[in-house]
């Protein structure tokens, strides 16, 4: 039975299984090629599984396995964070017998994990092994993203599927706008002064990349993205206003607050403080393919809700015949705005003080790798908003961001995916020194399986954004400091570790560290750093 689960699975295009054993679809994937890869711990298997499917815009969905019970348990953190990043990924977990299935405290992962996954369904007859697939990939391949659980009974494993395995590919099929909504939108912003698009996900799903800039230069219109749709327009492009989270960059809270029509496209407009905050009082068009999140967050007043590619293809048509407006009076603002900006956060920027401040080491970063060749991601907290508001990125998911849920770690399993699926791409996780006590460990999975990422770790031996709100614990009991020799770590697992304490040696250990993953050695960079606080609050 278990090889009619991983046939299904070769036919439906997955070619990793990222997993943690005991679980048998390991041993029946393996004998049809379908590459596992064994992680320390369970959420960074997810992570990785996760990574495959945004990569390749859901054309490839990642899979995970994991073993009953405590395998489980364990693994609720990672399809969690999938559900709330809205990431298809396809979660196999064995299950107890069916005979003790439902004794607590038994877990049961189609019970548990009904509230964060698109279904969660248990094979309880062989039998029905295609019908149940079928059912997984079509919820994987169409609507709004999240995960789909499929539970197998430890007990099924022993049974034979009978007959013939008959099953083809599941179909992916689109929807578009009603156009009467299309042309209300459409008159809308033509009539607008001051539009401005905010691009989310899932213009990265849609691949509506081409669209998303042809509109904004039709309209002159400024584009911003949450964390999860950067990337998904150039931020070298004239028009750009960059990426909006905790941390933001000077023009995107400019142009929203004085935008008379502001158009999202891809995005829920889910309220986070890890989100950029819209305005009240403007005039909006939701654009989204879920039609739950009209009016869930924010008033809108206009619904277009579709497949992000074809309602843009929708509006393009619509607004066919209409003169290209001048870029320039926007773009001109948006410098305007944006110098003095980058002028106030230049001295940490360019600082050449030791310890070294992230800023700095991030700016060098950035000048040093090839942009477009590189899949940078980061973790939570300040690798995440030093990075996310000065990071430019100008190619589509050479960014991988996130930011509803914030669960500590997730860089790496993320950075590991991004290789599998992306091989000849240069990838970064950006984490901080509290962040490998989560998932540190799997930096030896990098080794083992022979995947050469390159690792920035921002070590200030501090839990620094909590020491305001953890000002008497930590004069008391020291309860913000972390310690640890990250570098030595690595090399002990195999890996190529480099400790960086001065400012000119950045770009050397850079340079070597990007040398060692094209040798095929994971890397891992030990910046140690300030206890810097301070993030692009506006």
């Amino acid at each position: 039975m278990g090889e009619a689960i991983a046939e299904i699975m070769r036919r439906e295009g997955i070619e990793v299984l990222t997993g943690y054993p005991v679980n048998h679809l390991i041993e029946s994937c393996a004998a049809i090629d379908i590459r596992p890869v064994m992680v320390r711990q369970e959420r960074i298997g997810l992570h990785m599984a996760d990574a495959i499917s945004r990569v390749t815009s859901g054309r490839q969905i990642g899979a995970f396995c994991m073993q009953h019970g405590p395998g489980a348990e364990n693994a609720y953190g990672g399809v969690a964070q999938c559900y709330g990043e809205s990431i298809p990924v396809l979660v196999l977990p064995m299950g107890y017998a069916r005979r003790i299935s439902q004794i607590k405290p038994n877990f049961s992962s189609t019970v548990q994990m009904a509230g964060i996954t698109k279904s969660a369904e248990t094979v309880s007859l062989a039998a029905e092994v295609p019908n149940i697939m079928r059912r997984a990939f079509s919820r994987l391949r169409n609507g709004r993203g999240g995960p789909v659980l499929v539970e197998v009974p430890t007990d099924m494993f022993a049974e034979e599927f009978p007959g013939e395995l008959v099953y083809e590919p599941v179909l992916t099929a689109r929807y578009a706008p009603a156009p009467d909504d299309v042309k209300r939108a459409a008159e809308l912003l033509r009539s607008a002064k001051r539009p401005v698009i905010y691009a989310g996900t899932g213009v990265h799903w849609a691949k509506a990349w081409p669209q998303l800039k042809a509109l904004a230069e039709l309209l002159a219109a400024p584009v911003t993205t949450s964390l999860g749709g950067k990337s998904s327009f150039p931020e070298d492009h004239p028009l750009a206003l960059g990426s909006g989270g905790l941390a933001i960059p000077a023009p995107v809270r400019h142009f929203l607050d004085h935008a008379d029509v502001i158009f999202g496209i891809g995005c829920s407009f889910t309220e986070t403080n890890f989100g950029v905050a819209m305005p009240k009082g403007k005039r909006i068009i939701h654009a989204t393919l879920d039609p739950d999140h009209l009016n869930k967050d924010v008033r809108v007043e206009l619904g277009l809700v579709g497949d992000a590619g074809l309602t843009l293809d929708a509006l393009l048509a619509e607004l066919q015949g209409l003169e290209a407006r001048d870029h320039a009076p926007v773009a001109d603002e948006i410098r305007a705005i944006r110098a003095p900006w980058l002028a106030k956060w230049a001295p940490k920027r360019d600082c050449d003080d030791a310890p070294l401040n992230p800023y700095r080491v991030l700016r060098d970063l950035w000048n040093t790798v090839d942009v477009d060749n590189t899949i940078i991601t980061h973790d939570a907290g300040s690798p995440r908003d030093q990075l996310s508001p000065f990071w430019i990125s100008r190619t589509p998911l050479s960014y991988l961001g996130w930011g509803k849920t914030t669960q500590l770690g997730y860089g790496l399993g993320l950075a590991m995916g991004a290789k599998l699926a992306a091989p000849d791409k240069l990838c970064i996780n950006v984490w901080g020194d509290a962040a490998i006590g989560f998932t540190g460990m799997d930096f030896e999975t990098a080794v083992r399986e022979r995947i050469p990422i390159l690792s920035i770790l921002l070590n200030n031996f501090s839990m620094a954004i909590e020491l305001k709100i953890m000002a008497l614990s930590t004069e008391k009991y020291r309860t913000t400091d972390i310690s640890g020799n990250y570098a030595a770590m690595a090399q002990a697992f195999g890996g190529y570790g480099e400790r960086v304490e001065r400012p000119e040696d950045i770009v050397p250990a850079i340079l070597r560290g990007i040398a060692a993953t094209k040798a095929g050695q994971p890397a891992l960079l030990e910046f140690i750093t300030s206890k810097e606080t301070q993030v692009s609050r506006l």
